[in-house]
């Protein structure tokens, strides 16, 4: 129910319980009257929206669907063209039409050399599948800041996770992260896979580095500051890496936190906390931990998504798995084919992939879902996860039209001016931001 009617509700519930007498003048009961209205509208618009939505992921090919579960990375850094068709999934499927996933990541190699080039490419992706009437993939890209910041040298200065706790108030923080979300978002991003929510310790500080916000306190604080001021700029936010990591580089071995149960879940206090501020996603590590399911690395565990994740922390954003091609997964018995099944069976709702091609893998879900209907039914719940996350950040729209909702795709992006001068307005500001509160290093 829409919140303002939600609001008007209960402050008619207060004064009208409230009074002193027990009768009721003829404003209060016409008061009570209007309100019940207002409140059976409201109803009967949600369940209108409602029906939309659930009309619109029924109409969905099994394909479409299964589309949505990937996040895939993107070719090129100039001028969209889809990599895939749907004939590559089976032969009698279509000739014609793109195979488009859910998401698209972006590498270094994906950014332009210009702020406008980046636009241009951006919009070119977007304004292919409103050309093509499919559904718009999310844009996104690790924005942590450090090391691991894509849009070095086209963005304002953006610190490492740890000098940023370091050398800024927790308000400042939140300063100089919106100042961030306001420039991915005019080059056209939707989604940040960050912040790092681990704890820095012995036991990881080699592999996260400045990645982390260092201690328990520092993580939930500046976490949850980056969360706030990403998200209020509408850059979604996907928390990382749950449940953790250790020294070993995931790219290359399968981490083995050997922890005890008790040290274990006091690493997990950050994600706890900071999942209660609504990030919306979480990004599991490959990591196999000791104290629990110590046979399946976490990404692939039932015992870490649903149990642990979904139902003990009450997480109920999108899930993903970071990618499956990594050594330790795919030279540790979990070749793709293999991992993509495991981890959706486990309560994972969109699987990275660093390739560029993502048929064979989609492939596989198509048949497991043609024959089994609990693996169906799986894959709609994480599809309308997705769809509600591209309505809520505006990737597409819900329109009512004569008292009636439909889902659209939004019209051709453009203006590439006016964002671009908008742009160099907040880089400028986050560039005086950043020499008036860090020394030169």
């Amino acid at each position: 129910m829409n919140k303002k009617y939600v609001f008007l509700l209960i402050l008619f519930s207060f004064t009208f319980f409230s009074c002193r007498k027990n009768v009721r003048t003829d404003s209060e009961l016409s008061l009570k009257n209007q309100l019940i209205e207002v409140f059976a509208l409201s109803n009967q618009i949600e369940q209108k929206k409602e029906s939309a939505i659930n009309d619109f992921i029924n109409n969905l090919s099994l394909t479409e669907k299964v589309s949505q579960l990937f996040v895939i990375n993107v070719e090129g850094n100039e001028k969209f063209n889809p990599c895939e068709f749907e004939n590559e999934i089976k032969s009698e499927f279509s000739l014609d039409k793109p195979l488009i996933p859910g998401g698209y990541l972006f590498f270094s190699y994906n950014i332009n050399s210009s702020p406008r080039k980046i636009m241009e490419f951006t919009d070119s992706i977007k304004n292919f599948c409103s050309e093509k009437n499919i559904i718009p993939p999310f844009l996104s890209i690790d924005q942590e800041g450090g090391f691991v910041n894509r849009l070095k040298g086209i963005s304002g200065p953006f610190p490492s996770s740890l000098r940023i706790s370091e050398c800024l108030s927790v308000k400042d923080s939140y300063k100089l992260y919106s100042l961030q979300a306001k420039q991915m978002k005019l080059l056209g991003f939707d989604l940040n896979f960050s912040p790092v929510a681990e704890i820095l310790s012995d036991y990881n500080k080699d592999f996260l580095d400045g990645r982390s916000f260092s201690s328990c306190e520092n993580v939930i604080l500046y976490g949850r500051s980056f969360i706030n001021a990403f998200q209020n700029n509408k850059i979604a936010c996907v928390l990382k890496h749950f449940p953790g990591n250790t020294n070993i580089d995931p790219h290359s071995m399968l981490p083995e936190i050997d922890l005890s149960l008790e040290d274990l879940e006091k690493s997990l206090i950050p994600f706890k906390i900071l999942i209660e501020y609504f990030p919306e996603g979480v990004l599991m590590s490959h990591a196999r931990t000791k104290a629990i399911d110590g046979k399946v690395p976490s990404c692939l565990s039932e015992e870490w998504i649903s149990k642990k994740l979904k139902n003990e922390f009450n997480f109920s954003g999108i899930v993903f798995s970071d990618d499956i091609f990594m050594a330790a997964l795919s030279k540790n018995g979990y070749p793709p084919s293999k991992a993509c099944l495991m981890a959706v069976n486990a309560g994972i709702n969109s699987i990275m992939i660093s390739e560029k091609r993502f048929a064979k893998s989609a492939k596989v879900l198509i048949d497991e879902a043609e024959k089994n209907l609990e693996f169906a039914e799986k894959i709609n719940e994480s599809v309308r996860k997705i769809i509600d996350f591209k309505l809520k950040y505006g990737i597409l729209e819900l329109k009512e039209k004569n008292g009636e909702f439909e889902i659209i795709y939004p019209e051709k992006t453009g203006n590439i001016q006016n964002r671009l001068e908008n742009f160099e307005k907040v880089k400028k500001e986050n560039v005086d931001f950043y020499w008036s509160n860090f020394d030169p290093q």
